[in-house]
This record gives structure tokens, C-alpha cells and sequence, in this order.
């Protein structure tokens, strides 16, 4: 975001994430991030976390593991020069094996 003076006035503007070449809206980090911290919450990962702290029982390895590979996967996404449209699929994210 950008702070910018038009004629006297003072406005916050927004690059426009239209493309107008490709007609394609443009996908930010913070797209990425909101996935993997939706796939995080599809696996109740603070529930996990909140009782590990409070038990001390270590939380399941098959979770923190799952976890770390979502963290890495959104940021390997995230560093791409062009993020792709389709970002969210599951090509891209780890898949979490039930137990």
C-alpha cells in the first residue's frame, strides 16, 4: 500500500491486482499464507498446540510434521516470480495422512 497526494487531497491507493494483459487477477503472499493457515486449521493444529502446553504430552509427530511441510510448501509457494492461479490446489500443499 502506498500513501499518495492527488490534487490537494490525500488518499490511500492500492496497486490494482488486475492484470489487464492477461485479464487475471494477481495472487499475493498473503493469498498463499491465508491457504496454509486454512489447511492448519482443517487439522485443528492449535488444539494440538494448546494441549501440548497444557499437558505437556507432546503433540503427534504425523501433525508437527504435517505442519512444517505446509510452513515450508507456503513459503517455496510465496518466492515464486509468478505465483500460479490455481495456488491452492492440492498439487502444491502436502497431503495429511488420517490416522
Amino acid at each position: 500500500m502506498r500513501f499518495a497526494v492527488i490534487e490537494g487531497s490525500r488518499e490511500w491507493t492500492e496497486p490494482s491486482r488486475h492484470d489487464p494483459l492477461s485479464g487475471l487477477v494477481a495472487i499475493r503472499i498473503e493469498d498463499v499464507e491465508a491457504e496454509a493457515h486454512r489447511r492448519l486449521r482443517a487439522i485443528r493444529l492449535n488444539d494440538w498446540r494448546t494441549r501440548e502446553f497444557l499437558t505437556g504430552q507432546p503433540m503427534p509427530e504425523d501433525v508437527r510434521h504435517y505442519a512444517l511441510q505446509v510452513e515450508y510448501a507456503a513459503k517455496a509457494i510465496s518466492r515464486l516470480s509468478t505465483i500460479p492461479q490455481d495456488f491452492d490446489s492440492d498439487i502444491y500443499w502436502p497431503r495429511f495422512w488420517e490416522r
